[in-house]
């Protein structure tokens, strides 16, 4: 450490996953709320996935994160979070053991066109103990729902925070995060007493 560094000058670093099916914006959500350019594994969606990818509901996807996402948001001076943005199809979940690994929480990003297909990602983190908060990205074309109908259509416990967000939107996004952090505090301070 520098000289003229003290320990409170260092920000704590936070890995969050940003999950849920595919097409439902997780990309979209890393890109939008980043401080840096971020990476992203996207590759053009071709004939090869027909059959075996299902674009029911994202008939005009053309593009597929085929590993990860990343992004950095500082929140405050103490405190960085980096985003790791999974994969939505079924074939590239195997990477999502490896994107766990020492992960805080997560945001499960829900779209209520196909909710169903957040199932799968609402369960991954149920059966590893990771607190997650859904963030239901609220499509143009999509029926608005509140977040008790969601709640109640996702089965959560009623401390499994619930929002309404715009993916494109960096505030929307960053709220996101901040609610997942405060979340995940919560749970700490319940567990410490």
């Amino acid at each position: 450490m520098p000289d003229n560094a003290s320990s409170a000058d260092l920000a704590a670093s936070v890995k969050i996953l940003v999950a849920g099916g595919f097409g439902v914006g997780k990309t979209t959500m890393v890109s939008s709320v980043s401080e840096i350019t971020p990476l992203r594994t996207e590759e053009t969606i071709t004939e090869l996935s027909t059959g075996v990818d299902d674009l029911s509901g994202v008939e005009s996807k053309t593009t597929t994160t085929v590993a990860l996402d990343f992004g950095r948001i500082t929140l405050d001076e103490s405190l960085v979070l980096y985003l790791f943005g999974t994969p939505g199809q079924d074939r590239f979940w195997f990477l999502w053991d490896e994107l766990v690994r020492g992960a805080l929480g997560a945001v499960v990003l829900a779209d209520t066109r196909r909710l169903e297909n957040s199932f799968a990602a609402i369960d991954f983190f149920e059966r590893r103990g990771v607190s997650f908060t859904v963030a239901v990205n609220c499509f143009d074309s999509a029926q608005a729902y509140t977040t008790d109908e969601v709640r109640e259509a996702l089965d959560l416990d009623t401390d499994t925070p619930v929002m309404l967000c715009d993916a494109r939107d960096r505030e929307s996004c960053k709220s996101v995060l901040i609610a997942l952090v405060e979340h995940l505090i919560a749970q700490a301070s319940n567990s410490a007493a």
